[in-house]
């Protein structure tokens, strides 16, 4: 009987210390609090839109064997006087098919503020070319956003890490 109670209580400690995985940052109550009414088509806002490259893999010794890495999306307000407005962050994969969209409608970010998009390792449904595209608009005059993809990894003693710049499209 003693034996059967210590598999037991093993089974249900390995049980609920497993991990529970969430994929990439999508919990809606991340982006419902910076969420703003629509914005007006007839504004005195800019437009713009960004291109970011991620990798949420890389390849490793060989083009058949793929290394998995977190991707960290950083989103930056550079101004330190005006509220900017992201419109859009479109997750698309190596195949430029869409992923996801993180959030449906328009968000703000304070002046210089920061907000995050993690991709995690587990996931690799973007693939080794993986990117998104952001929708902006900012007062005239006002610095552009600051979109940056910080991807790393760490394995026992061995870590890499390094980031790409958005560029703007339009």
């Amino acid at each position: 009987m003693k034996t059967a109670f210590a598999l037991f209580f093993t089974a249900l400690l390995v049980y609920n210390c497993e991990e529970k995985k969430q994929i990439s940052s999508i919990n809606p109550d991340n982006w419902a609090k910076r969420h703003i009414a629509n914005l007006s088509a007839t504004d005195s806002l800019e437009y713009g839109k960004s291109y970011l490259s991620i990798y949420s893999q890389i390849y490793s010794l060989t083009e058949n064997k793929t290394h998995n890495l977190t991707a960290m999306v950083s989103l930056r307000n550079t101004s330190d006087t005006d509220t900017i407005y992201i419109l859009n962050a479109q997750y698309y994969d190596t195949h430029g098919k869409p992923l996801r969209a993180y959030f449906n409608k328009p968000i703000f970010l304070a002046p210089m503020e920061t907000a995050d998009i993690v991709i995690d390792e587990t996931d690799t449904s973007g693939g080794t070319g993986s990117n998104f595209i952001f929708e902006w608009k900012i007062p005239k005059n006002c610095p552009e956003p600051l979109f940056e993809g910080i991807m790393n990894s760490t394995m026992g003693q061995q870590g890499l890490s390094f980031t790409t710049q958005a560029k703007r499209i339009k």
